[in-house]
């Protein structure tokens, strides 16, 4: 549904984004995530035709985003981090204006009016100033405009900014149920929300693509060792030196809390059961024990930091890791 190849973007001597490749199939949300300046926000003027690549090529839905521009356009809905509303008009007002840009009038642009506000949970304010309004109101007014068409590709850009908790699960359930009928970008900086909706991510780090992958398989490619957690409830005085001392154990931290302890173990080395028959026999009480996989920020702060060091991060991001892991990269 999105295909873009090597596409890079340059204003004067500064390359905004450089040879960036990568697809999204029909019905699936992707995670667009980088750093600010990472060439995010370009990438996605890119696909919406706001400007045209340097170099390289886009395609949405089949066509060109520089040759068939208005045939890009027919098929997308774009929620930019800034929602462009005009607040002056009511929400009502202003979806039928937008409905009538995309050239939906009569019963069919009610019908779609009703269903976009009825997603997004507007009817109590559909009728009031979008002026007047709270930000996340107006973004989910921006978000509404986005759906209105029924595009069968959405490009969002920081969608959840402004809204509450109670409002964020909400949108996130949304696009959740999108997947299958439409094909999503989501840009982000809250990586949670990337792992909650998304099914495959792609990071972009100083204009060029430094991984593409689901969370887990990222996470897998860039673990160098097994880590365990455990708490104890009378956990001895030395505790770290005796559980360094059982067979495959590499090395033992103090943990966050009294009792718990984070135990490195070789990759593919799982030891939960030595580690609880070794607490059970010496009566300590074995009050937890669980591994410790890498979460996406760990895989995104690991990546991000080393693309300096990168010189093709796309073939090989494994050499992002540290020679040596951390006791904070270990902890939950």
């Amino acid at each position: 549904m999105i295909d873009v190849q090597n596409i890079t973007k340059r204003y004067g001597h500064h390359t905004a984004i450089d040879r960036v490749t990568f697809s999204v199939a029909k019905g699936e949300v992707l995670a667009f995530l980088g750093p600010n300046g990472a060439g995010k926000t370009t990438t996605m003027r890119i696909l919406t035709c706001f400007m045209p690549a340097t170099e390289g090529t886009a395609r949405v839905a089949g066509f060109d985003c520089v040759e068939q521009s208005m045939e890009v356009k027919r098929r997308i809905g774009y929620l930019p981090e800034t929602p462009p509303v005009y607040q002056e008009l009511t929400v009502t007002e202003y979806l039928t204006f937008v409905g009538q840009l995309r050239g939906i009038t009569g019963p069919a642009l009610t019908s779609a009016m009703d269903q976009s506000i009825g997603r997004l949970e507007l009817g109590s304010v559909r009728h009031r100033l979008i002026g007047n309004l709270s930000r996340g109101y107006r973004q989910r007014v921006g978000l509404a405009q986005a759906l209105l068409h029924d595009p069968p590709v959405l490009i969002l850009d920081e969608p959840t900014v402004g809204l509450d908790p109670k409002q964020i699960i909400e949108i996130r359930e949304l696009i959740k149920s999108l997947a299958g009928s439409h094909s999503v970008i989501l840009s982000t900086h809250i990586l949670p929300e990337a792992t909650a909706v998304c099914q495959r991510v792609v990071i972009i780090s100083g204009g060029r693509i430094v991984a593409e992958d689901t969370p887990d398989q990222l996470s897998a490619r860039l673990r160098q060792s097994e880590k365990i957690s455990v708490t104890l409830k009378t956990p001895p005085a030395d505790g770290e030196a005796q559980l360094r001392a059982i067979p495959g154990i590499l090395n033992v931290f103090p943990g966050q809390s009294g009792g718990t302890y984070l135990i490195e173990c070789a990759l593919g080395h799982d030891l939960r059961d030595e580690i609880a028959r070794f607490v059970v026999t010496k009566q300590w009480g074995l009050l937890e024990l669980k591994t410790i996989s890498m979460t996406l920020e760990d895989v995104f702060l690991r990546l991000t930091r080393h693309e300096e060091g990168l010189s093709h991060p796309t073939d090989s991001p494994e050499v992002a890791t540290d020679p040596q892991p951390s006791v904070q990269e270990a902890a939950p």
